[in-house]
């Protein structure tokens, strides 16, 4: 697998990606996560302003891949800022230079059509509001190297990405066959050293991360970072491992079926990791680079589209095949350049079977981290 982690999957950008790149336009998955996020990008995004007061406020999302949610999360950044001098009859408003990160793999032209409406969003939402000039460029590039000059950016906000690990966790691997057999990812028979190196993997590339942004934000710059974590302190009982036990189990069912062989199967790893929130508060504590204003776990339903707050699933059927459709959307190009193309089908059926039979059970979410980040000088 190598380093490839994320630009074979850029679909995982956003929550976890299907917020961004699913082709569920309207999801309950977006609006608890509007919910829960848009108070602490607002509040981390006056605050800068209200504190620096720049002329040029630079703003950078990370793992913007290519949907909807980078155009969310710029139009409210401009239509804070914009209510916000307008409260305070600031006429010369500042300008804001949007820079859109990702890997070179990204779709940034399709990401670029897709901004061509961001005028309709910035209209703001309260009368007289005058939106600020804003300027929007690409930087196709992995963030877990520097990307900006030191002391060059006020606001970081990355959506949904730094569960993705910059490689399949070191030593993982012996012999050409991967150390979880056939497992994808953490299960209940994972032993205690695979686990460790997928923890190790996460700590480093985090604290990789906190490094490079701290050089890069200027002095009381701040980040909001989003991304899937779990709320269980024991790693075998993350909602990842229920949902990629399920992938696993699909697989085999192909090997199986002689449509793919168990040596391919073998050599296939999932390269992410859900933490726990103190593991994070943890890392940023001993990263001696940050004060932790914000962090908050919530939950969204697996299926996107429901809404309901019960413990029951009302329509399994179909809400399996939402499930499908959306996993599928975020593990497919992944999947496809590992195994080829002409399994997905077989596979996200064998899935959706799979997760159908779970709901049966019991009702399944996502945890999702939010969190907000100050420089310390």
């Amino acid at each position: 697998m190598g380093s490839t982690y994320r630009s074979c999957c850029p679909a995982f950008h956003a929550f976890c990606p299907w917020v961004n790149n699913t082709p569920i336009k309207v999801s309950n998955i977006r609006t608890i996560v509007t919910n829960e996020t848009k108070p602490v990008i607002e509040k981390a995004t006056i605050e800068v302003y209200k504190a620096l007061l720049p002329k040029t406020m630079v703003i950078a999302d990370l793992g913007c891949s290519t949907g909807p949610n980078t155009m969310l999360f710029m139009s409210n950044v401009i239509n804070m800022i914009a209510h916000h001098c307008s409260k305070l009859d600031e006429h010369d408003h500042v300008e804001l230079q949007f820079i859109l990160n990702d890997l070179p793999g990204n779709d940034f032209n399709q990401l670029f059509r897709s901004l061509e409406n961001i005028k309709n969003s910035t209209t703001t939402g309260h009368k007289g509001d005058l939106p600020p000039s804003y300027y929007i460029s690409g930087l196709p590039k992995s963030y877990y190297s520097r990307l900006f000059p030191r002391q060059s950016v006020h606001l970081f906000h990355s959506s949904y990405s730094l569960h993705w690990l910059s490689q399949v966790p070191e030593g993982l691997e012996a012999s050409g066959k991967s150390l979880l057999n056939q497992d994808v990812y953490i299960s209940s028979t994972t032993s205690p050293l695979v686990v460790k190196l997928f923890q190790e993997q996460f700590q480093k590339d985090f604290s990789l991360f906190l490094q490079l942004r701290h050089e890069e934000l200027v002095n009381g710059g701040r980040m909001v970072l989003i991304f899937l974590g779990r709320k269980d302190e024991d790693v075998y009982k993350g909602d990842l491992n229920h949902m990629y036990g399920f992938v696993t189990k699909a697989l085999e069912s192909l090997v199986g079926k002689g449509l793919l062989s168990k040596e391919k199967l073998e050599s296939f790893n999932l390269p992410t990791y859900g933490p726990s929130v103190d593991k994070v508060k943890e890392i940023v504590t001993k990263s001696h680079m940050f004060d932790l204003d914000h962090i908050k776990l919530f939950e969204a339903n697996w299926d996107p589209y429901d809404d309901s707050e019960g413990d029951v699933v009302l329509d399994g059927a179909n809400s399996s095949l939402n499930i499908s459709n959306l996993i599928r959307s975020v593990l497919e190009s992944l999947i496809a350049s590992h195994f080829g193309g002409n399994i997905l089908d077989a596979l996200f059926q064998e899935f959706r079977s799979l997760v159908a039979q779970h709901l049966k059970r019991e009702k399944t979410k996502f945890a999702l981290i939010v969190m907000s980040l100050k420089k310390i000088y």
